[in-house]
């Protein structure tokens, strides 16, 4: 039996404790952050051993690779890459921004198919908006919706050119948050008619993409008490219907500290709004032993998008020159430094 969640490790090797709870509650997935990441040969033992012991030679490991400030393998192990905003500052055509957008994603993606990961939460899909808080700022390709569906396309397609698959973020929109949902709660209380003009555009332009990240905020024109993650209306109404979004849709961490009440609670309500898979990512066993008892068996329309999403992962990425690609990618940055 597999459980709808995904949750976090503490460090660079599995605990004994650690590996019990992986036996005993089936994550369908795992998501590694800086502490779990020291080279290629340590994580390629982490994952390989990830998946030995939940039995499932296709169980998804997770990051958080977007280049510039979230990247979660860097130097000196591995590259340094640019934050989204770098692309669309090019003095390029849009054709070509979206080009190294994608030379970007798919290099990306090599490192990490190298170590074992096949799942990038990328692209991020928030248009910035006067008075937005820093935490998106520039992890947006652009302030104009049209090019930051242009860019993350790009990036999605770049992936998955890698055998990695995209994760596209946060829906219904981030970027009108005054606030760091890690920090506490946002509300957003722009219009819907001013969320369907800007904030909806690029997950809707997207919505063919086979995993989505949902919000921790309030969009008070939508639910006025309710974060997109546990309100069903935004849920059904917004992200499946008027986005159109059908693939599989994954909470932001739920130790995030936007959300109150148990972790019991709060696994309870995302399932209960209608999203397929809760996401735990601290590594502390107190908290995620509550996910998943309160994580349902993956079945149904959920277990369906999850082998869709899977199914999409290229076993054997076509053969790609990295050098080539790197000094392509660094000539067109170092034109705008």
């Amino acid at each position: 039996m597999t459980r709808a969640f995904i949750c976090g490790v503490s460090g660079l090797v599995l605990t004994d404790e650690e590996r019990r709870f992986l036996a005993d509650s089936a994550p369908w997935g795992l998501i590694l952050f800086k502490r779990n990441v020291s080279d290629q040969a340590q994580l390629l033992a982490l994952t390989t051993e990830f998946r030995e012991i939940v039995g499932r030679a296709d169980a998804p490991v997770l990051v958080d690779q977007e280049g510039g400030r979230v990247q979660r393998l860097g130097p000196p192990v591995w590259p340094a890459y640019p934050a989204a905003a770098r692309f669309d500052a090019l003095t390029h055509s849009d054709d070509e921004k979206a080009d190294f957008v994608r030379l970007s994603a798919r290099l990306i993606g090599q490192d990490l198919r190298a170590c074992g990961i096949d799942v990038d939460c990328l692209p991020v899909l928030d248009v910035p908006a006067p008075g937005g808080h820093n935490v998106i700022g520039d992890r947006a390709y652009a302030a104009d919706p049209a090019q930051v569906a242009r860019l993350g396309g790009a990036a999605a397609e770049g992936l998955m050119l890698a055998g990695v698959l995209p994760v596209m973020k946060h829906v219904p929109g981030h970027g009108r948050a005054g606030a760091d949902s890690h920090l506490e709660l946002p509300r957003v209380d722009a219009s819907l008619a001013e969320l369907e003009r800007a904030d909806f555009v690029p997950f809707r332009a997207l919505a063919h993409l086979p995993m989505a990240m949902t919000a921790h905020v309030v969009y008070t024109a939508l639910d006025p008490t309710g974060p997109a993650t546990t309100s069903r209306k935004v849920v059904q109404e917004i992200i499946r219907r008027a986005i159109g979004f059908d693939g599989l849709l994954m909470s932001d961490d739920l130790s995030m500290k936007a959300l109150s009440g148990s972790f019991t609670d709060r696994t309870t309500a995302l399932f209960a709004a209608g999203a397929d898979m809760a996401l735990h990512c601290n590594g502390d066993l107190t908290e995620a032993r509550q996910v998943a008892a309160a994580s349902p068996e993956l079945d149904g329309r959920a277990a369906e998008r999850a082998a869709a999403a899977l199914a999409l992962i290229a076993p054997a990425p076509k053969p790609f020159d990295p050098v080539d690609a790197r000094a392509k990618l660094q000539s067109a940055l170092a034109m705008t430094s």
